[in-house]
């Protein structure tokens, strides 16, 4: 008489599910670090469009998230109701798809369906995360051959996906971005997707049928991409830039970064000043030093080094440093701006707040500041600690100049004009009247301003009298005039510098 078996208890998963440990392992890492890659360059795809605002950051990081969870979540869920064999291979190859075709779907979007985009972008980042995220549950359950090392397969797992991450993050900030267009990252990224997908699915005969169905889509969305619009003439570590040529001055270029007119630069005649801000710098400047004198400057921000070029010109000797801190904006200067051109002028790849520590007490006549991520001066620039470094830097009567763009309630300029107080015993603005409180009947409109900081008086007749050579239709305020416009403004500070949140960009984005 035979004894008959114990039936299988329910919650015992086969022993063998065919999926090897080195297999599983590959799998959990490459989908993790894939969802990282896809989050960073999102924010590079997105900033021409959006801006680089923490606004954009906490957008893009808060749909990665919610990707994530939402993958685990429904891939652990499916993983106990279907055969995950069928599932990984599928969700790597769709997710491929999606992100090979990314670029070309969010440009288009953004150039000809703007309303649009942050759908587009939600779907773009949802759908291919959620998939990524997916697979390490099913592996996991394919792993899970055996109860008493539950613990072991899931945080051995678990620690491959978030060593897969990092890995991810740390490839794509310091060297794919650097060395690729983002376009060049995610076709490449979408069609591994696709060819692990084929050798993780290659037995079932269907899903061939569909890798080349998916790897068919891949190449023509790399070649659709080559003619979307919003493309770039260069991709920096930080910036998709452009250069683009005056239609009216043969000799005239500007330089486009994510979108945005940042300087403009005549290759021959470095004093020629198109952008107004430029030339209220150049008004102050000639104001409050003798008319050739050299002078020691440090500028915060490069970007075409427009300023310095014309120092060079105007004042032979003059020695100005510059901090820029994307050293492809540098190289576009040297290689299609003609800075080789321009003498007395050294550029610093690096953070300014980090150059502005590196100056000696006493050592600068003038400190010019005009950094921008976006439309915003960054936060670690604006603060009563990055100013006492200026202050430290300049000479007794010294001069601090700074370019700013604000609209609305203009609460970022105030504040900033608050910050300048607290360090500086003269504090000036030069802008649209309607804006600085020259007049108080009309509604201001925002943009650019220029403020002024030294611990000497300005001469306001004198540089007013220069704004007007100069065809600006700027005006200079003072004292209790600045006080009054400046109102209880917030004074900025490390510890609390909310600047995105006080700056309030213009509807349109329009150059500056």
């Amino acid at each position: 008489m035979t004894t008959p078996s114990s039936p299988p208890v329910a919650d015992d998963p086969p022993l063998d599910q065919g999926l090897g440990q080195r297999a599983a392992a590959v799998l959990v890492f490459g989908s993790s670090a894939a969802v990282l890659v896809v989050e960073i360059v999102a924010l590079r795809l997105l900033a021409p469009y959006l801006g680089l605002t923490l606004e954009t950051s906490t957008l893009v990081i808060g749909i990665a998230l919610t990707a994530i969870a939402l993958g685990s979540w429904l891939g652990g869920r499916v993983a106990d109701q279907v055969d995950p064999h069928r599932l990984i291979g599928p969700a790597l190859g769709v997710s491929g798809v999606v992100v090979a075709l990314t670029p070309l779907l969010l440009r288009t979007t953004a150039e000809w369906a703007a309303p649009a985009l942050l759908l587009v972008a939600a779907g773009t980042l949802l759908v291919p995360g959620a998939l990524l995220s997916a697979v390490t549950p099913l592996v996991t359950k394919l792993r899970l051959t055996s109860l008493a090392e539950t613990g072991t397969v899931v945080g051995r797992l678990s620690g491959v996906g978030t060593f897969g991450a990092i890995v991810g993050t740390v490839l794509t900030g310091f060297v794919l971005i650097s060395r690729l267009p983002v376009s060049s990252i995610l076709i490449g990224l979408g069609a591994l997707l696709v060819i692990g997908s084929v050798l993780v699915g290659w037995r079932a005969r269907r899903w061939r049928r569909a890798s080349a169905v998916a790897l068919a889509a891949v190449v023509a969305g790399s070649l659709a991409t080559a003619f979307a619009p919003g493309g770039c003439d260069a991709e920096t570590r930080y910036h998709c830039a452009r250069i683009v040529a005056d239609p009216e001055r043969a000799t005239g270029r500007t330089l486009v970064l994510d979108g945005l007119r940042h300087s403009y630069v005549d290759v021959e005649d470095p004093t020629y000043l198109r952008f107004g801000y430029v030339r209220a710098f150049a008004s102050v400047v000639d104001t409050a030093f003798p008319a050739g004198d050299p002078l020691a400057a440090h500028h915060i921000g490069g970007g075409g080094l427009t300023f310095p070029r014309y120092l060079a010109a105007a004042r032979p000797e003059t020695r100005s440093l510059v901090s820029e801190i994307d050293g492809g904006v540098v190289r576009i200067d040297r290689e299609q701006l003609n800075l080789g051109a321009s003498s007395g002028i050294d550029v610093r790849v690096e953070d300014a707040r980090l150059g502005l520590k590196r100056l000696e007490t006493d050592s600068r006549d003038l400190v010019v500041g005009d950094a921008f991520g976006g439309v915003s001066v960054p936060w670690h620039l604006t603060t009563t600690e990055a100013l006492r470094d200026v202050h430290r830097a300049l000479k007794k009567d010294g001069l601090y100049a700074a370019n700013v763009i604000d609209h609305g309630r203009l609460a970022f300029a105030r504040a900033q004009v608050a910050t300048l107080a607290e360090v500086f015993e003269h504090v000036a603005v030069i802008g649209a009247p309607v804006d600085i409180g020259l007049d108080p009947t009309g509604t201001p409109l925002g943009g650019n301003m220029v403020l002024l900081a030294s611990d000497r008086p300005f001469d306001a007749p004198a540089i007013q009298e220069a704004l007007d050579t100069r065809e600006t239709d700027w005006r200079i305020a003072t004292g209790d005039t600045v006080t009054a416009w400046t109102g209880d403004a917030t004074v900025l500070t490390d510890d609390h510098a909310p600047v995105d949140q006080l700056l309030q960009p213009h509807p349109v984005r329009t150059a500056r």
